[in-house]
């Protein structure tokens, strides 16, 4: 039990919130009225998780050293020596074969998806990693990689807009991750991982300023000029409430000194919940009720 425990625990089930970018397709379609579709996303969630638990225990296993340097990442079970070796393997084994068996159950689109992503990431432990710049979007583009697969997951066409969108949140959050381990490990931080002995805080700053701007002008684009929010003419007003998101992410990143763990972020601070859970609320009436023929028809009277 103890080696279980160990197992679950080194595939990081408080990461799993990565994992809600799947339902991204679900929720802009304007599926999650339909039964069938909520199963297919919530069976694709859990097929990402148990791929990316898989991913995590694989790169433990290839930062062990690394992870003995660090305040935290010491206490994880390989590094701490509470998981051995062996068994990290039969566990990664394992939960591959059982995302990929049941992932043609939703198509073999899907299992393409999924097996880029574990590709993808499998390149990312090895080499990426230790990439400037390429480090980054290897992150951003697992992201990605979630949105194309809730997508295909139930069978609908994903704007572009929103695939930019995604992409650039995505690149947002590890830039700012990156920025957290910087200032968490200082002098010390090459050590850990010697990618960021190539990144300092200034250009990072820089970086993370340009992303942000870009999110925002590229999801206020999408919520006035696309074809979705042609269909729905008031999914503008879901614009104030992502610029408070990412203010208060900035905030807590640039004030509170968070952000080494993103997934971290939205689980402690209250404000950030609630900004999730006021656009995702907007979002669902906006697709439910507001429609471009009511709008339309009332103008005329």
């Amino acid at each position: 039990m103890k080696i279980l425990a160990a197992i679950i625990e080194s595939g990081r089930p408080r990461q799993a919130s990565k994992n809600l970018f799947i339902f991204t397709a679900l929720l802009f379609a304007n599926r999650f009225t339909n039964i069938t579709d909520v199963l297919k996303t919530l069976l694709a969630f859990l097929l990402f998780l148990t791929a990316s638990a898989a991913v995590y225990i694989y790169n433990d296993l290839l930062d062990i050293d690394q992870d003995k340097l660090h305040p935290r990442k010491c206490k994880r079970p390989l590094a701490s020596g509470r998981l051995p070796v062996s068994f990290a393997w039969f566990g990664i084994f394992f939960l591959v074969i059982f995302s990929e068996l049941l992932s043609f159950f939703l198509g073999l689109s899907f299992v393409l998806v999924l097996t880029s992503y574990l590709i993808l990431q499998v390149c990312y432990c090895n080499y990426l990693k230790n990439q400037v710049l390429l480090d980054v979007f290897a992150i951003a583009f697992g992201f990605v990689l979630r949105v194309v697969a809730g997508a295909f997951a139930i069978h609908v066409h994903i704007s572009h807009w929103l695939l930019l969108c995604s992409l650039l949140l995505a690149l947002f959050l590890a830039f700012g991750k990156r920025r957290q381990e910087l200032v968490l490990l200082g002098d010390e931080a090459h050590k850990h991982r010697s990618i960021l002995g190539q990144y300092g805080l200034p250009f990072l700053d820089q970086l993370i300023m340009v992303v942000v701007s870009s999110v925002i002008v590229s999801y206020s684009v999408y919520s006035i000029e696309s074809s979705t929010a042609h269909a729905h003419p008031h999914l503008w007003l879901t614009i104030p409430v992502v610029l408070f998101g990412v203010f208060r992410y900035m905030y807590l990143v640039y004030q509170c000194g968070w952000g080494g763990a993103p997934e971290e972020v939205i689980l402690k601070d209250r404000s950030l919940q609630l900004t999730l859970i006021v656009w995702a609320v907007l979002l669902v009436i906006l697709f439910l009720f507001d429609h471009a023929g009511a709008t339309a028809a009332t103008v005329l009277v």
